[in-house]
């Protein structure tokens, strides 16, 4: 059974965002939180960024999001190499942006770091090594890291990338495609987020 350190630590009061609707009013920057995979989430991205040529929009999430204060520390969760440095610079995309190739299964598994600090990238060369539990950067702040709250956007691709990016949200037509390609963040997470992301929401 493969153990998983942790991306982040996080405090026992993190919230599970619900961005189904938008922006959730308890996502105010700082905080710590989790914002969910394969989630529809409304309103949320406006930016021309996420409009398709046909007029759909793109709002179903394909990655995990994690919130936390500027400058918190992000953690291998495995080891595995650095494939790719990059930074997507439009607004309302990721930053400065990291993509690792990692084994799973005896096979390729690409991850997209988003919504880094500047510092974070500077950590890196293309081939290096990283170890598990090591920090490979820490959460950027919104003049950096696309205009964004502070978090980390965290996405597997089963497709190596062409270049330092992948798309974090897609439309409902793509879904079911984009699905096989980019998994569930939760194979490679550590017991506790996992247990945290699947806890029932608490009681109104």
């Amino acid at each position: 059974m493969n153990s998983f350190y942790p991306l982040v630590h996080l405090p026992s009061e993190t919230i599970v965002f619900d961005l189904t609707s938008g922006q959730d009013p308890r996502n105010t920057p700082g905080c710590f939180g989790i914002g969910r995979y394969a989630e529809k989430r409304g309103t949320m991205y406006s930016a021309d960024l996420f409009k398709e040529a046909s007029g759909e929009v793109r709002n179903i999430h394909l990655g995990l999001d994690i919130s936390a204060p500027v400058g918190t520390p992000v953690h291998a969760f495995t080891d595995g190499k650095v494939l790719m440095i990059g930074y997507n610079s439009a607004p309302g995309d990721y930053g400065y942006t990291l993509i690792t190739e990692h084994l799973y299964n005896q096979k390729p598994l690409y991850v997209l770091w988003g919504h880094l600090s500047q510092e974070s990238v500077k950590l890196h060369q293309i081939g290096q090594e990283i170890r598990s539990g090591q920090v490979i950067g820490w959460m950027g702040d919104a003049h950096e890291n696309g205009g964004w709250p502070p978090h980390l956007h965290f996405q597997l691709s089963y497709e190596r990338p062409l270049v330092c990016d992948m798309p974090g949200v897609c439309s409902e037509k793509n879904l079911q495609a984009f699905l096989k390609i980019y998994p569930d963040p939760r194979l490679v997470l550590s017991p506790g987020l996992t247990k945290l992301i699947d806890a029932p929401p608490p009681l109104e």
